[in-house]
């Protein structure tokens, strides 16, 4: 899962508990505002029926002044509308016939799901009543008791909320888009460092990032920055190697080609000497005629096993040797390479040479190093597959890219993975060679075959 939307997802979490926190909260003041509007209301009527008594009590002066109140001038509209909505007062002493005085209810908001009633009273309890004296200086003029209606506070608390939720709820959708297009925007820097990653995994070391702003980002960025610096250097320092010791195993090789041509070739020369002349003089000799032709089959025969080791000798220099491309050029060498596999044997398949670009001018190690990969993939193609159609593609890619493509494909079939994991030595030591000139080794599938493709930059 993306990290942005990892983080989206955990904001939204913290805005839903946000939220639930902000409806349980809003459900306790609600329910606990009736309580005072239930104070407030036994307040106000108490300090109205105040007025009322020391009124009657002054027009009563010369009269019985008990039970002044209640006075039917108390149920008056203006006396309503000192009491909240949902709430009843009651006089005490109650006279006859005497009923409680209610506040509006009807309206006071939407009819609120019985569980929420249930859990309300259950969680919260019920309402207190809230008694008012009329006078403090006369504890004879009665108290005001001021009742909630349970289900008109009910219905009330269930309005509240659905107020509150709304706008609360408008506001949680909106932190939670704001937050997640500034996350978005934070985070946006990754995909420079994620991308950057992948083209130093392709080969790409040196790979220049953007100015990121956050600090860590930045700090995560300069990390990668310098990761592929070092891996570049390590690039180079390893090519630098890889050429060294490509350049120490030539010299080594022509060494050995000369000590095995002065050596073993004077020796096998002189030895065929020798047996040419023991056949020579066996034949001369008439004396003993079984004698002289055994000895002249036995000259023949070491003969022969000289020639055969003159022959792999011969090879063997040339394969020690610098390649025909350093001498003959690269056009001239591969059109040997490839007449010479076409003369062993008519049973070989067809092999085609294609060249495209001009090729006069590319000589030395790139030259060198190309006639090597031809060498080994076309020998690979034709002692480890069945195929009948081997192709050698040699192509200079002038422009930007100015590189040497080296192609050979065939249709013998095979596995590309299998053979990329089990390349021998002949494929890891190509490999090498094309690495060290900052080039690239490819083996793929071919439409019947398999496809090895070596690209070699020609700055090299």
């Amino acid at each position: 899962m993306r990290l942005v939307l990892q983080l989206v997802a955990r904001l939204l979490v913290i805005v839903a508990l946000c939220l639930g926190a902000a409806t349980i909260w809003a459900t306790i003041d609600a329910y606990r505002s009736v309580d005072r509007a239930t104070s407030a209301s036994a307040e106000r009527v108490s300090q109205a029926l105040e007025a009322l008594y020391w009124r009657e009590l002054l027009l009563r002066s010369n009269r019985m002044r008990e039970q002044l109140l209640p006075s039917p001038d108390w149920r008056t509209i203006e006396t309503m509308g000192l009491i909240s909505p949902g709430i009843c007062v009651q006089f005490e002493p109650a006279g006859a016939f005497e009923r409680p005085l209610c506040g509006q209810s009807k309206g006071i908001g939407r009819a609120p799901p019985r569980w929420f009633g249930a859990i309300v009273q259950t969680v919260l309890g019920n309402h207190a009543t809230v008694t008012q004296p009329i006078s403090t200086r006369a504890a004879t003029a009665g108290t005001v008791l001021a009742n909630p209606d349970p289900d008109a506070a009910i219905a009330l608390a269930w309005q509240h909320i659905l107020d509150n939720i709304h706008v609360a709820l408008l506001m949680a959708l909106a932190i939670a888009l704001l937050a997640s297009l500034a996350i978005a925007h934070t985070l946006a820097p990754a995909r420079s460092i994620v991308a950057a990653l992948q083209r130093m995994a392709d080969g790409q070391y040196r790979t220049p990032l953007p100015r990121i702003r956050s600090m860590e980002l930045a700090m995560i960025g300069q990390a990668v920055s310098d990761l592929g610096e070092r891996l570049a250097q390590a690039q180079e320092e390893r090519a630098v190697l890889t050429r060294r010791l490509l350049e120490i195993r030539n010299d080594e090789r022509r060494a050995l080609a000369r000590e095995l041509h002065d050596e073993f070739g004077q020796n096998l020369t002189a030895v065929l000497a020798f047996a040419t002349t023991i056949e020579a003089s066996s034949t001369q000799n008439k004396q003993d005629k079984t004698n002289a032709s055994e000895i002249a089959q036995d000259a023949r025969m070491i003969s022969q096993a000289t020639r055969h080791i003159m022959t792999c000798l011969r090879g063997t220099l040339s394969r020690l040797r610098h390649p025909p491309a350093e001498e003959l050029g690269l056009e001239a060498s591969l059109v040997d390479l490839v007449d010479s596999w076409r003369s062993q044997a008519t049973t070989q398949p067809l092999i085609q040479l294609d060249l495209h670009g001009d090729l006069a001018d590319i000589s030395g190690k790139v030259a060198a190093t190309a006639y090597r990969v031809a060498q080994e993939c076309l020998t690979n193609a034709l002692r480890h597959s069945d195929a009948r159609e081997i192709v050698l593609r040699i192509e200079r890619r002038a422009g930007p890219e100015n590189t040497l493509l080296i192609r050979v494909e065939d249709d013998g079939g095979g596995d590309a993975a299998k053979v990329a994991r089990s390349a021998g030595f002949g494929l890891t030591g190509v490999s090498e060679r094309v690495a060290a000139l900052g080039g690239s080794l490819s083996i793929a599938r071919a439409s019947r075959g398999l496809s090895v493709a070596a690209t070699i930059p020609l700055a090299a």
